[in-house]
């Protein structure tokens, strides 16, 4: 940017602005958090980090404590929590040991004795919530009612928090991500920051089930799709190919969309809703779909929004973790 030129054309003031935002970029730049493509600044991965870490920070202050506890993002390791429930090691776990056990282990196997002559076969390590794997997708409605209602940046922000919890806590899980309006579409995580509405009407859950359904079937472990809406179903994929919008909703809509959940149950996947600004019609939608696919269904706020995804996310995995304990 000429500063000078911009100094002529828009004024001093307007000039300091710009050179304000060029020294900004720099100093981002520089730290690694944004580079320069094909002219346009974006987030490196490092910045998309941050920015879900800020995100994450964020929603969790608001928490305090609740039933698990304070959440504590600050620790460095692994990204896995302990448990106090411990398996024999094998080839290819987190080398997590459990001394006590390990040597218990050897004293038990050689009779007692000193010194105590350790095998592998004494191994023992703590197990961790990492060693049970789950598979999420975050369908987000991009409908034109979501920024009229002042939903969006709330689930926007949800979603950017989600990403940050399983990178940094949960690796070995995967998270995908849709947006869906008149038609679905997957999003990449480093598209997140810059993803908007689209400025059309339409509430096509029924493409959006459909893209989930085909990213969760690469995947392995426990598999859920979490749904932020505040629309009923109004559009869906017909036979042509082409969407179809109607509204109010009619039953065409809503069947092809509910075809799509029990597509999902048959498949293992389980459907958990947020509903925003929920209208009779939704709810009794929703009920409907939580009853076909036994997920669960919760009616939210834009304030709210964060906290209950974010626990119910929580608090699934550690279900998970206990389930898996119990099996192994």
């Amino acid at each position: 940017v000429d500063i000078e030129r911009a100094r002529q054309l828009l004024g001093p003031e307007a000039a300091d602005s710009l050179e304000k935002m060029a020294e900004l970029a720099k100093m981002l730049s520089e730290a690694g958090l944004i580079e320069n493509r094909e002219g346009r600044y974006e987030l490196t991965p490092a910045g998309l980090r941050r920015v879900g870490r800020h995100a994450l920070n964020d929603l969790f202050s608001k928490l305090a404590r609740d039933k698990f506890g304070q959440h504590e993002l600050t620790r460095t390791g692994l990204g896995h929590e302990r448990s106090q429930d411990t398996k024999p090691y094998e080839f290819g776990d987190p080398f997590n040991l459990h001394i006590e056990r390990t040597i218990r282990n050897a004293v038990s196997r050689t009779g007692g004795g000193t010194p105590v002559t350790l095998s592998p076969e004494d191994f023992e390590i703590e197990r961790t919530e990492q060693s049970v794997r789950s598979a999420t997708v975050l369908m987000i409605d991009l409908s034109l009612s979501m920024p009229m209602r002042d939903n969006f940046l709330p689930a926007k922000k949800v979603a950017m928090a989600l990403h940050s919890l399983i990178s940094s806590r949960f690796p070995r899980d995967y998270l995908g991500l849709v947006g869906f309006s008149e038609v679905a579409r997957i999003i990449a995580p480093r598209e997140l920051p810059e993803v908007s509405w689209d400025y059309v009407y339409g509430t096509n859950m029924q493409h959006g089930f459909q893209l989930a359904r085909k990213l969760l079937a690469r995947e392995h472990g426990t598999k859920q799709i979490i749904m932020i809406t505040d629309g009923e179903p109004t559009a869906h994929i017909t036979a042509s190919g082409q969407p179809q919008f109607n509204y109010p909703p009619v039953q065409e809509t809503v069947d092809a969309t509910l075809h799509e959940v029990l597509r999902a149950t048959r498949e293992g996947i389980r459907i958990n809703t947020f509903m925003l600004d929920a209208t009779p019609y939704l709810q009794q939608f929703i009920e409907e779909l939580t009853r076909l696919n036994r997920g669960r269904a919760f009616f939210t706020t834009p304030e709210t929004l964060g906290d209950y995804v974010l626990v119910d996310f929580l608090e699934s995995r550690r279900q998970m973790s206990r389930r898996g304990r119990r099996s192994a």
